[in-house]
């Protein structure tokens, strides 16, 4: 009798794009959230290698769905963007996001935090900010080697990845570019160009204002000349009709 040996079945794994919680616990957080994703996108706009993400869940480990976190924003060079439905770090030449953004909210725990933490760390974050809007506190954190150390002074701090530049008021978080371009809500961004659309409008009107103007003033140099030209004419029919009736116009 043969034995007959069944091939072992592949189990697929399932890596959830959702765990069916909100993205934010409150506007204010949402505000946030967005605004730091949408400006980084805008800075990072001509670089096709930087890939930002809000809120997607990153697995770092193929085969364990359950090692995995969403970062309220994270940015990572060496990778194309597009969209993914969650980044598998294997698929991504096993490139890690390099900086990672959380946004506090009422409803965020010391455990939570502190696991996000281990992870980040664990994970090979070279950067790691935490911004609390309703306490108005930025806390940040940098690899050395394979531990994080804590920003000491935030106030001014620029991010060596990013290059941007982080200055608390009293009462907001600020973040510059490295350009100088603050980062801006939509609707502060939906002003701006608004503001632009008006200033163009009002220099295309000045400029056919003074085009209007030039052919004006074309218009009446023209019609001096022709003024003039008949003004000749005329004075050269009445020396003819002169020489014709027999007076010497060259001693008038």
């Amino acid at each position: 009798m043969v034995q007959q040996v069944t091939p072992e079945t592949t189990i697929e794994v399932i890596y959830p794009e959702s765990d069916g919680q909100p993205m934010a616990d409150n506007t204010e957080q949402f505000a946030w959230i967005v605004k730091i994703k949408e400006n980084l996108e805008i800075l990072f706009a001509s670089l096709a290698d930087v890939f930002i993400a809000g809120d997607l869940f990153w697995y770092p480990v193929e085969g364990n769905p359950n090692i995995k976190q969403a970062p309220d924003t994270m940015v990572v060079f060496g990778r194309p963007k597009g969209k993914r439905s969650s980044y598998l770090q294997w698929n991504e030449d096993n490139i890690p996001p390099q900086v990672v953004f959380e946004i506090l909210s009422p409803g965020n725990t010391l455990k939570e935090m502190t696991k996000k933490l281990q992870f980040y760390q664990r994970y090979a974050v070279e950067e790691y900010y935490i911004y609390d809007p309703d306490k108005n506190d930025l806390n940040g954190l940098l690899r050395s080697e394979d531990s994080f150390e804590v920003i000491e002074e935030m106030n001014g701090w620029v991010s060596p990845r990013l290059g941007i530049r982080f200055t608390l008021t009293p009462n907001t978080l600020e973040i510059v570019s490295s350009t100088g371009q603050k980062f801006l809500s939509p609707g502060e961004i939906d002003q701006l160009r608004e503001q632009e659309r008006q200033r163009a409008e009002r220099e295309r009107q000045e400029k056919e204002a003074a085009l209007q103007e030039l052919e004006a003033a074309s218009q009446e140099k023209e019609a001096a000349l022709q003024e003039l030209e008949k003004e000749r004419d005329r004075y050269q029919e009445l020396l003819a009709k002169l020489k014709q009736k027999g007076i010497d116009t060259d001693n008038l």
